[in-house]
């Protein structure tokens, strides 16, 4: 008995010592980062190229500079200075399958070693245009793009060319692009600019667009099925489309709410109003048929892009064949022969049994873990996982209805300082946005790390 008693002991001081030491190797890896490589690589960069980076996408707002990469693997980047982060960025979106990904990259390595670009028909891209059709339940027949917004311009102008009418409904704080007639009221400073719920503004979201561009666009609020059926009552007899995201993911990120999305279809058919899905974020993050599979709810038309093609530059339109068959798509480096090769590894990969399943178990792990870390410091956390989407929000402890709930409630100073702290121990999430992107490469050790990090900063902050 007194051995066994013994052992237990021993069993017991070695399990402890274990932990100790992991919490010790933990706590040596919360270190600020020295990134001083990648602020004077933006500061020389910023003599040359506009803004110091090729997107606004690239460089937060509060951010005095942005951290620089060298390269990166699976879930992980590697900034100029030799620093390691966790990933939750994905590129802004199209990283679903982390980054370098080996089978992806021989996918396209293999195409490129028999050419990059024919500019005509090829074998891939017929499997590639029926595979979509056989795996997203609105697709009919699609066409292809290179990015979201060309993909957006096109859906707007089939939807016109279809129905002969001129106006498109669009949300609050909905982004569906930056050519001029999308960048409109695509976010706000403050509640106020938004203006009436009736009549909300109409707001540019950049210097020289035309005014004039934002005469056929209406805009108002999301999960709102009263205010939807007031206006098309009053405008039908005008309005081409209603475009939406079908999960709120640019500004919020905010789900539908029960019943919106079956209402929102039931009120355009009966007033004859085409409903477009924009899923360049939510196709293959939601399910491989995008939103409208995982919700159940099936538009006339659909915009993918993003994840579409694992990190390579493809989008496209799908939806009923009598209303694509109405627009002919034009552009030099549409579904090239190596963004098709990715696209069909892409799905070959997120088809293998339990991917998405993987997905919400690693996001439910990390939404109840900065939850519970919230809680522990009383501070108000809402955090939730929907497949490879996870969001966080701060100052609320349950899901905002819209954009102006968004605003009105949302703490976006201590979101932006969670996201500044954040990265310097090496965690990369969204500025504002509180959109976090999982990958296929994610593990649960870069959850528990991510939850740690969150730790060590509400405990400074507090």
């Amino acid at each position: 008995f007194c051995i066994l008693l013994f052992t237990a002991f021993v069993s017991q001081v070695n399990m402890t010592l274990t932990k100790l030491l992991q919490n010790n190797e933990r706590i040596k890896k919360m270190q600020k980062y020295n990134t001083s490589g990648s602020k004077k690589l933006y500061e020389d960069t910023c003599s040359y190229l506009v803004d110091g980076v090729s997107s606004s996408f690239h460089k937060a707002a509060v951010e005095e500079y942005p951290i620089c990469m060298n390269y990166a693997k699976g879930s992980k980047m590697y900034d100029v200075d030799g620093n390691e982060y966790i990933d939750y960025v994905g590129g802004v979106g199209p990283m679903i399958l982390g980054y370098a990904n080996d089978s992806l990259n021989r996918a396209v390595k293999d195409q490129l070693e028999r050419g990059s670009h024919f500019s005509t028909l090829t074998p891939s891209l017929a499997q590639l245009s029926k595979k979509l059709c056989d795996i997203i339940p609105c697709a009919e027949m699609v066409s292809f793009q290179s990015s979201g917004t060309e993909a957006n311009m096109h859906v707007f102008r089939v939807a016109r060319a279809f129905t002969g009418k001129q106006k498109i409904v669009k949300f609050e704080g909905q982004y569906h692009g930056w050519a001029d007639e999308q960048k409109i009221t695509i976010s706000a400073s403050k509640l106020e600019d938004l203006g009436d719920l009736s009549s909300p503004s109409r707001l540019f979201g950049t210097a020289g667009q035309r005014q004039e561009t934002c005469d056929d666009i209406i805009i108002t609020p999301w999960n709102n099925l009263e205010t939807m059926r007031e206006l098309l009552e009053k405008n039908a007899h005008e309005i081409a489309a209603v475009i939406t995201e079908p999960y709120m993911c640019d500004e919020g990120p905010i789900m539908p709410q029960p019943g919106y999305l079956e209402g929102l279809r039931k009120l355009t058919e009966e007033y004859g109003v085409l409903l477009i899905f924009d899923e360049v974020i939510t196709g293959f993050r939601l399910a491989l048929g995008g939103a409208q599979e995982y919700f159940g709810v099936t538009p006339d038309l659909s915009v993918f892009g993003k994840a579409i093609a694992g990190g390579f530059s493809l989008s496209m339109v799908c939806g009923k064949k009598e209303i694509m068959k109405v627009g002919h798509p034009s552009g030099t480096f549409n579904a090239t022969p190596v963004a098709v090769a990715a696209a069909l590894e892409t799905i070959r990969q997120l088809e293998t049994p339990g991917t998405y399943e993987k997905f919400q178990a690693l996001g439910d792990r990390l939404a109840n873990g900065l939850t519970e870390t919230g809680k522990k410091f009383g501070v108000k956390i809402y955090a939730t996982a929907n497949r490879s989407i996870c969001q966080l929000q701060t100052g609320i402890d349950y899901p905002v209805k819209d954009f102006r709930d968004c605003l009105a409630n949302v703490d976006y100073s201590l979101y932006n300082q969670l996201f500044l702290r954040m990265t310097e121990y090496g965690i990369r999430i969204t500025s504002a946005r509180g959109r976090l992107y999982l990958s296929t490469a994610h593990t649960e050790a870069d959850i528990d790390q991510t939850i740690a990090v969150f730790e060590q900063i509400l405990s400074e902050i507090k």
